[in-house]
């Protein structure tokens, strides 16, 4: 049987490599770590990466045993879920890996300029209805500018056809550098070791036929980013415990 929500919460309390912020108190609180996470917590120079929306921090924890030279963030707002990962980290010693849990819509407060290299974005809900919630949107590019340096890498990996096609249009109307685009990532990318991570909803979704797509971007300081006007269809399965928010066919 499963550790329950209030046991794991009151891990999550005491445990060194989680940070809580959640929404209601984070404008009292001051975060004294940002711009010096590497300072204060990893104690060394190299570089940040986020994994923005982490779920059950799979990806987190498999990138930092990957690359033990980089230091990794997960950052969701869901503590339950967040506690597989950070409970993963502790037993393994992993200490290059980190989570915060808090509301992306708030993330540019935790870190300073040009503090983080790379940002993941795994599976993140489309939110077909609304654009400025899409975690690939001019509203959340801009927020990531404030720390991503310049020309920072953006990868999406996604199973939706309406996240990943809006997020091309994104990219192509803003110029963005693009350096990959696949809508079939294990089928027409081989022998990258970050394919062997793969999260829980990740195989379910392979092993229902859905192709998993990927793009990885660059994405400059300057310029000021537009929005696409584009009418996309929407997605015409539904995600695990994912509902269509839209009874329209189509939506921007």
């Amino acid at each position: 049987m499963g550790k329950g929500k209030l046991a794991k919460f009151a891990d999550m309390e005491r445990y060194e490599n989680v940070f809580q912020y959640p929404y209601s108190v984070v404008s009292d609180v001051p975060f004294e770590m940002r711009g010096r996470w590497r300072e204060m917590y990893f104690h060394n120079q190299n570089p940040i990466v986020l994994e923005l929306g982490c779920g059950k921090g799979e990806y987190a924890v498999g990138l930092a045993r990957l690359f033990p030279d980089v230091n990794f963030i997960g950052v969701d707002i869901k503590g339950s879920r967040m506690w597989t990962g950070a409970t993963e980290a502790l037993r393994d010693g992993l200490t290059n890996v980190a989570f915060l849990r808090t509301n992306i819509e708030i993330i540019d407060r935790f870190f300073g300029n040009g503090e983080v290299q790379e940002i993941w974005l795994t599976f993140s809900d489309p939110q077909m209805k609304n654009p400025r919630k899409r975690l690939t949107s001019t509203f959340f590019m801009n927020r990531y500018r404030h720390f991503l340096i310049d020309g920072g890498i953006i990868h999406l990996k996604t199973d939706s056809n309406f996240l990943f096609t809006y997020t091309t249009y994104m990219v192509e109307k803003n110029h963005l550098p693009l350096i990959l685009r696949t809508e079939n990532l294990y089928g027409e990318v081989t022998g990258d070791p970050i394919l062997n991570i793969q999260t829980y909803y990740e195989q379910m979704w392979i092993e229902r036929g859905i192709n998993i797509k990927y793009m990885k971007f660059q994405l400059p300081q300057t310029a000021e980013l537009q929005e696409p006007d584009v009418e996309i269809p929407l997605d015409e399965y539904r995600s695990y415990h994912r509902d269509k928010r839209s009874p329209k066919e189509t939506a921007k």
